[in-house]
């Protein structure tokens, strides 16, 4: 099931080269490495991340960001299967 609900207001925040926030309403945000969501924050799930394993540089932007978001290099996290980050921006 997408998360996105019919009146969202997206906003999308470039970070850096091939580096992308999209807010999703809800308090969801989604991080992209290139064009693919890596990465997530989820209330009540919290901090999302891949177990797909992408390259060198895809998983270095993933540990920026979570380091970014969360203020430290080893966050409490949950590895998930790459299609439920698929899903929470299914639809886009």
């Amino acid at each position: 099931m997408s998360m996105l609900m019919k009146g969202t207001q997206m906003k999308l925040n470039p970070i850096s080269t091939n580096q992308t926030e999209l807010e999703i309403g809800k308090g969801v945000v989604v991080f992209f490495s290139y064009k693919t969501p890596v990465a997530a924050f989820v209330p009540g799930a919290g901090y999302l991340r891949t177990n797909h394993k992408w390259s060198r540089t895809t998983s270095k932007h993933i540990n920026q960001w979570l380091r970014r978001m969360t203020g430290t290099s080893s966050p409490t996290l949950t590895e998930v299967d790459q299609s439920v980050l698929d899903t929470l921006v299914g639809g886009i």
